[in-house]
This record gives C-alpha cells, sequence and structure tokens, in this order.
C-alpha cells in the first residue's frame, strides 16, 4: 500500500528536496506541498493523507498549533515534525500536540523515509540524537504552556508584526481585546516589550527567523 504524504515546511528548497527524496520511494506519494501551517491543515482536512510531514516553526500558524487541530480534525493523519531545535522541550511539545515522529532538519535527508514509515505503522520514531536525551529527561511543562490557545494565537501573530487591528480581523475580535490578550500573555511570560517577545517566540520554535 502506498503511503499518502503531505509536505509543510516555509522554506522552498527544504520541500523540493524532500518531496525528491520521498517521491524516489515506491511505497511513499507526496499529495501535496504547503508553506504555512494554516494550508497544512486546509489541505489534510481536504486530501486526509497517511502521513503530514510539517516543520516546527511557520508563518501564520507554528507546526505546534497546526499539529493540534489536524489531529482533532483528521485523527487518521499521522504526524513527523521537521525542526532545527534539538531541546527536550520542542520534543515534548510536538508529542504532546500529537505528533509520533520528531526529526532533526539537519538529518532530514537520511532519516524522513524511516519516520514516514514508522508513524505510519503506528510507531514513534525519533532522530537518535533525541532518544537518549527524551528518556533520560522528565517531562516539565515550559513557559508557553501558561497561555491559552488564543494567546498563542496572537502571539504568533504579534511576532510576525501584524498590528492589533489586523489580528482582530484574522480572530474575529476587537481591538482592544486583542491588546488585552497581548498584555496578559507578555506578564505571563515575563517579556518586557515586542523585540523581546520576538527573540522568545524564535526561540521556542512559535515562529521562523526573519
Amino acid at each position: 500500500m502506498t503511503i499518502r504524504v503531505l509536505l509543510a515546511d516555509d522554506h522552498t528548497l527544504m520541500r523540493e528536496g524532500l518531496r525528491a527524496l520521498l517521491a524516489a520511494n515506491p511505497g511513499i506519494a507526496v499529495v501535496a506541498e504547503v508553506g504555512d501551517g494554516r494550508e497544512a491543515l486546509r489541505c489534510a482536512e481536504e486530501l486526509k493523507p497517511d502521513v503530514l510531514v510539517m516543520d516546527i516553526s511557520m508563518p501564520g500558524l507554528n507546526g505546534i498549533e497546526a499539529a493540534q487541530l489536524v489531529r482533532a480534525r483528521c485523527p487518521q493523519t499521522q504526524i513527523v515534525m521537521l525542526s532545527m531545535h534539538s531541546s527536550t522541550e520542542h520534543l515534548f511539545r510536538a508529542l504532546r500536540a500529537g505528533a509520533l515522529g520528531y526529526v532533526l532538519k539537519e538529518s532530514a535527508a537520511t532519516e524522513v523515509i524511516s519516520a514516514v514509515k514508522a508513524v505510519h505503522a503506528g510507531q514513534r520514531y525519533l532522530s537518535p540524537a533525541l532518544r537518549e536525551a527524551a528518556a533520560a529527561t522528565p517531562e516539565r511543562a515550559g513557559p508557553l504552556e501558561s497561555l491559552s490557545v488564543r494567546e498563542r494565537q496572537v502571539l504568533q501573530l504579534v511576532v510576525e508584526g501584524k498590528s492589533s487591528a489586523a489580528i482582530a480581523r484574522i480572530v474575529h475580535l476587537s481591538p482592544k481585546t486583542v491588546e488585552t490578550y497581548r498584555s496578559r500573555l507578555m506578564k505571563k511570560l515575563g517579556v518586557p516589550d515586542v523585540p523581546s517577545l520576538v527573540k522568545f517566540a524564535i526561540q521556542h520554535g512559535l515562529t521562523p527567523p526573519a
């Protein structure tokens, strides 16, 4: 049986490389490729792929938030998260969001096919560099766990440079309510200003570096 794969990564060269690699395997078919989390969710709902291979840091809707939505709406789709982040915090966040695989981008060329096949069979796949650390590190809630889903959504849009008015249109709230969410999430995270918030978001894989 052919494994149907959806690719989601905001870096075009990365997507093209992964597509070529996966397409060369006779048991795998790439059904679509997208560049952000919202498109990944839309395509997952439309195409019902067996596996979604997705970058953790993307604009619009990051991989963590997208994974939670995909798993809720498309439970038959297994997720392999791609990331340049090797910290256990990122790993545990991805697993809690519903990812069954976690592959470091630096080793994606040699691991992604094995990861796709493993998660399709219902087995967890972690990059070898992470397995020992994951087993030895107790899972702890990171700072983002203190935020609500709406606060994380506003956070991502703020760090992408959108105004309160623009965010309000996207999330269907008033600008004043958006500003309240922004103040609340910055207080929770102990972040004094927007530049510090951007740095925090990049460090925690919410948004890709500019």
